[in-house]
């Protein structure tokens, strides 16, 4: 594996974000027949929103790492990481139809109308041809439903509610990440495996979109091997201090405690549970176990020793082998000196397939970009062959279900890969989870 040494290079940032008060959306077109912020110049914009501030902020400074590397890499800059790997060969480092790439940066600071006003402001003010991003679905969701209005496409960061591509799905908006249906039915049969049937299941569980997604599908997919629900128990983001939480469950009854958390929340709340000492109870005759359904390596690494045994899914693992993973992971360290994220892979991929799929399109139009990205099949970004499913605008790919080591070989080595669970076993119909795209909209 790559030896990493801490870099301190600091990231290049926009202007800061606009105050929430938001006001109809006033979006501008060149001419009858142009689209939202049609380039004419020699450069193109897009606009990374991210969280750089609260409880998902880590997430978010790798996620603003990613995205600057994929503008060097689209520029011709750097080694071209995945841009030497990716399948598709549209792309050859001179930037995107021949323009140079900028960006702009927002903070969303996991709040949706904050997420809504550097997005408003990046469209209108900074000419953002496109909108990536996010670390919170809710964030994500809101942010969609914005793009769709303006007229720009929305290439969804690290969002894993159902919802961003069901119920709240939307024409202009795509997804890379994998979601908690997929989470689901990958993480469900390991979890029997390991822990065994006829379970009693406490969750504590984000108060948003993303936590009540996840304890849903955990649910659907365990209750039919005897996992009963015990408790479920919504927690606010940013809480810090999960005791008021963790302390019911040691008289509960239950023998499962399912941690729906993300981020600085799942840092805090493992640490605190495990200091409770529930890892160290037998309840109905079984020793109890924590399971922390959604990780990444941002999040192993904030919670310390409690993270190991602890079982969980992730969308990418900077250990994993293929070549497009090696050729990141190989560029990322390079330049800032730490292994990537999950949500620094996703952010990567998202840059570089908006990209692609213009440069094939031909044109930054939406309706037409859209059309390039809808049922594309590639290989080369490190998760092996993936779609961008042409009904929902999801990517189905295989998922990892991964476990804390238990001796890990480095501060970034923490996660191994137990199973990666085949596409096939978690692609679902498409309109099982609800919702209509709806047409394009090129805000002409």
């Amino acid at each position: 594996m790559t030896d990493f040494k801490v870099n301190r290079r600091g990231l290049m940032k926009g202007a800061a974000a606009v105050g929430v008060g938001l006001s109809a959306p006033q979006f501008f077109v060149s001419g009858a027949n142009a689209y939202t912020n049609e380039p004419t110049g020699g450069s193109v914009t897009l606009g990374f929103n991210v969280p750089q501030t609260r409880a998902y902020a880590d997430e978010g400074a790798d996620e603003l790492r990613a995205y600057e590397l994929a503008v060097e890499h689209l520029n011709g800059g750097g080694d071209g990481g995945m841009l030497n790997t990716f399948s598709s060969k549209a792309l050859t480092g001179n930037g995107v139809l021949g323009k140079k790439v900028e960006y702009v940066t927002g903070d969303t600071q996991t709040l949706s109308d904050a997420a809504r006003a550097s997005a408003k402001r990046m469209i209108e003010k900074d000419g953002a041809v496109m909108i990536t991003g996010g670390s919170s679905s809710g964030v994500a969701i809101a942010v969609q439903g914005l793009c769709q209005d303006a007229g720009v496409i929305f290439m969804a960061g690290l969002t894993h509610s159902n919802d961003t591509t069901g119920k709240d799905k939307r024409a202009n908006g795509f997804r890379h990440f994998f979601n908690t249906e997929m989470t689901g039915a990958a993480l469900a049969p390991v979890l029997k495996n390991a822990f065994g049937e006829d379970r009693r299941v406490y969750h504590l569980t984000s108060d948003y979109t993303w936590g009540w997604s996840q304890e849903g599908s955990i649910q659907k997919y365990t209750e039919p091997f005897g996992w009963e629900t015990a408790a479920a128990v919504r927690t606010p983001v940013g809480a810090g201090d999960f005791s008021q939480y963790i302390t019911p469950v040691l008289n509960s009854g239950a023998d499962v405690l399912v941690l729906n958390h993300y981020g600085k929340d799942m840092v805090n709340s493992l640490p605190q549970a495990v200091q409770f000492g529930l890892r160290d109870k037998q309840v109905n005759g079984k020793n109890f176990e924590i399971v922390v359904p959604l990780f990444s390596r941002l999040m192993a690494q904030g919670a310390g020793d409690a993270i190991k045994g602890i079982f969980g899914s992730t969308n990418w693992n900077w250990s994993l082998q293929d070549e497009g993973s090696k050729a990141f992971v190989k560029s990322f360290g390079q330049k800032y000196g730490i292994p990537p994220s999950q949500a620094a892979h996703t952010c990567y991929c998202q840059t570089i397939l908006y990209a692609d799929a213009a440069e094939r399109a031909g044109t930054f139009r939406p309706s037409e970009l859209g059309k390039a990205l809808e049922d594309f099949s590639f290989d080369g970004l490190g998760n092996g062959p993936t779609d961008y499913r042409g009904s929902d605008h999801q990517c189905f790919k295989d998922v990892l279900v991964v476990k804390g080591k238990e001796e890990p070989a480095s501060q970034h080595d923490l996660l191994e890969v137990v199973e990666v669970t085949p596409r096939a076993q978690v692609e679902y119909p498409a309109d099982l989870l609800g919702g209509e795209l709806g047409p394009y909209n090129d805000g002409a």
